[in-house]
């Protein structure tokens, strides 16, 4: 943290200090020469909105007519008391206090402040440190769900303070929130992990694809995902719908070192789809084979050694968002899928219909 809510607080004098905050109301017309106590926004439907003036700003003649297009007869003019703070104020030590010191952020605006990322990588969210900040009242944290995929500058989580006056104590609990955090897992409550690139094998199984009678489209699609993530498939190879020729390859990709193993093809409930069976005569551990997410849920997770094996259902193949984009990010990172987490992805996991 670049400041803290109380660092001047037993420097006072006690006989000047003002415990209390004191907020005037006061006619535009009485109002030169005194300091706004917030930022003003001005509307124009369908051209703009934004600040007409910030806080602090002092009010001249000119001003007047402004205030009184944007419906405002009267401002308000504020003495801070000891133990309060604007809600910029607020909003910005909240920041500060959650966010790792890499990340970016914005100056406060009307209370609230925007935390961006400052690198391409995987949003890392402490959801227990989000619900136990916004239980405590007249502030407010959003931030975007965990393990997302984030570019430079895409924003991460927003702070805001809801009344004009927040009391110290508020952001002290925060503070304390997210230094116990910092503490027990030495990473801060909300920060972005750089994504490693990654040596995948593939492998297509289908007699169809094998023989040549269709063309491969599951692995350009599978290319382009993992691409985009700055991972490359090293290598692609083709096998028949023959149990222990799928069995042979993935023996193959696994003795050439590859950090994951992707097998696409034959992955449904059709008594000629294999691959299943394949994976695991490998001596594969099987984590989960189906996912409650629609659309994925044939998506197999399996273990080989250490080396993670994934069995993609055919919707990969089309569909933007699937089961297999929820791990894939994790997996990348070299996180371990475990039961549990596919079976959180039943909450929230309708998406194709």
């Amino acid at each position: 943290m670049t400041e803290s809510y109380g660092n001047n607080d037993n420097n006072m004098d006690s006989h000047t200090t003002k415990t209390e905050t004191s907020l005037r109301e006061v006619s535009v017309f009485d109002a030169i020469g005194l300091r706004l106590a917030h930022d003003l926004t001005q509307i124009i439907p369908g051209q703009f909105k934004g600040r007409l003036f910030t806080r602090g700003h002092i009010i001249t003649e000119v001003d007047i007519p402004k205030l009184l297009d944007i419906g405002k007869e009267h401002i308000y003019v504020m003495e801070l008391g000891s133990l309060d703070l604007h809600e910029d104020d607020a909003a910005k030590l909240m920041a500060d206090a959650l966010m790792d010191e890499q990340l970016l952020r914005n100056e406060p605006h009307e209370g609230k402040v925007s935390v961006k990322a400052h690198i391409d990588g995987v949003a890392k969210i402490a959801k227990e440190v989000i619900d136990a900040v916004n239980a405590i009242g007249e502030i407010a944290l959003a931030t975007i769900l965990t393990n997302k995929v984030v570019k430079q500058g895409g924003q991460l989580a927003a702070t805001r303070a809801i009344p004009l006056i927040v009391s110290k104590e508020k952001i002290r609990l925060v503070e304390n929130i997210a230094n116990q955090y910092r503490e027990k897992h030495g990473v801060a409550p909300i920060s972005v992990v750089p994504l490693p690139a990654r040596r995948i094998g593939l492998l297509t199984t289908g007699s169809e694809v094998y023989n040549g009678r269709i063309k491969d489209k599951f692995g350009p699609a599978v290319k382009v995902k993992l691409e985009a993530l700055g991972s490359t498939v090293v290598e692609q190879r083709f096998a028949t719908d023959d149990r222990a020729k799928i069995v042979e390859e993935i023996h193959y990709l696994q003795a050439k070192g590859y950090d994951m193993i992707l097998v696409t093809g034959g992955m449904s409930v059709d008594p000629d789809d294999r691959t299943p069976a394949a994976i695991k005569a490998t001596g594969a551990d099987i984590i989960s084979y189906g996912t409650p997410m629609l659309p994925g849920s044939m998506l197999l997770v399996a273990y080989l050694q250490d080396v993670p094996i994934l069995g993609l259902p055919g919707c990969v193949m089309h569909d933007p968002y699937t089961s297999f984009d929820v791990f894939l990010p994790r997996l990348l990172l070299g996180e371990k899928i475990e039961k549990e987490d596919i079976i959180a992805l039943g909450y929230g996991g309708l998406l194709g219909c």
